[in-house]
């Protein structure tokens, strides 16, 4: 069993003053969640609790306060093992909780267990997990950085991290009939009409109007409305801030207007019971839609690149209409998310050797 060392001491700013209401009461979702695991470790007089929290809740993206939380939480439990106060790591532990994320099984679930129950017996942490962990933990320290009145250094400055190649993506696209099969199948495949015309309109949507599912997810039905003639979304973009009107095709609008069935409050996309629809069910469903239209596995988050590649592989397209589509700031993260490029049959190989045949051809007559 391992003991939690006390916390070192940053001064005045490191604490929450006592004021007429609580701040943490407009902490986001994964900021309390991060809390309540800490203070069940640390205790409230603990500091840890409180500013690794703050800190979740300093980032602006949905997103980036849900990847800094679990991979905090991983760097967390390796500091408690090995004796020392997340706050106060060095470089030296710093750099060994690097060879740990290359080495060290993960989690995973146990087969036949109990419900819950895990066991370190996954494989090790892939070069993204990786990644993020060690971004987790440096970014906390550079927050602590700000919010202490004498300065923290950040151990992970000087700790290597693995390369991430920005053009490789693990997740098999689709082609487009692939897509219209699927979209057939999400259309017909349940027997309840209140879950097929969910998932008919949840696909329509993140597809025709190119979002991220964090982003769809955290939509509400009052967001909805016209502007100029077209149907639109107002969405809170998540990566950056701000928002952004985002049109929705006609056939995207009769499907959810058909599964919204006249409803004009609540999350756009909801549980039976009017809660918010998170991202392991849509996950699920993905899964199951893809196993009866016989098609590899996937979650939602490949749907965007799918949208970006068969947008960008029309006769008419303009790069710099579907990078606005797309939400993109940089025409270089539009194309990373263009999988045309990485499709063996598009390759220049076949047709310098189309070349090369007919010459070997005309040699031979």
């Amino acid at each position: 069993m391992t003991t939690t060392p006390p916390a070192p001491v940053l001064g005045p700013r490191g604490t929450l003053a006592t004021f007429r209401r609580n701040p943490r009461d407009v902490w986001p979702e994964h900021a309390r969640k991060l809390y309540d695991l800490l203070v069940g470790l640390y205790g409230e007089d603990d500091l840890l609790p409180t500013l690794a929290a703050a800190w979740i809740a300093h980032q602006r993206s949905v997103n980036t306060q849900k990847a800094y939380a679990r991979g905090f939480r991983i760097f967390e439990e390796f500091a408690r093992e090995y004796g020392a106060h997340p706050m106060a790591v060095k470089f030296p532990l710093a750099d060994t909780f690097r060879l740990h994320l290359e080495q060290a099984p993960t989690w995973v679930r146990v087969k036949g267990g109990r419900r819950g129950e895990m066991a370190r017996t996954g494989k090790p942490y892939g070069d993204a997990s990786r990644a993020n962990a060690l971004s987790a933990a440096s970014s906390f320290f550079a927050y602590l950085d700000k919010v202490s009145d004498d300065g923290v250094k950040n151990p992970f400055e000087a700790v290597q991290r693995p390369y991430l190649d920005p053009d490789y993506s693990p997740t098999p696209g689709y082609t487009e009939e692939q897509w219209a099969r699927l979209v057939v199948i999400a259309r017909d495949h349940h027997r309840v009409a209140a879950y097929r015309k969910r998932a008919y309109a949840l696909l329509l949507m993140l597809y025709t109007c190119c979002l991220r599912i964090d982003s769809l997810l955290n939509a509400r039905v009052e967001d909805l409305g016209e502007d100029q003639g077209h149907r639109v979304l107002l969405l809170e973009k998540m990566k950056g801030g701000g928002r952004k009107k985002k049109p929705i095709p006609p056939v995207a609008w009769h499907a959810l207007q058909d599964y919204l069935d006249g409803r004009k409050t609540g999350w756009l996309f909801c549980t039976a019971s009017g809660g918010q629809l998170d991202e392991p069910a849509v996950w699920r469903l993905l899964q199951a839609l893809a196993k009866r239209a016989g098609l590899p596995l996937r979650g939602p988050h490949g749907i965007k690149g799918d949208a970006v590649t068969h947008a960008l592989a029309k006769e008419e397209a303009r790069p710099d209409k579907v990078q606005s589509w797309a939400d993109h700031k940089d025409s270089r993260t539009t194309q990373r998310y263009n999988k045309r490029k990485g499709l063996l049959d598009d390759s220049p190989g076949y047709g310098l050797a189309a070349d090369i045949a007919g010459a070997l051809a005309r040699s031979v007559d």
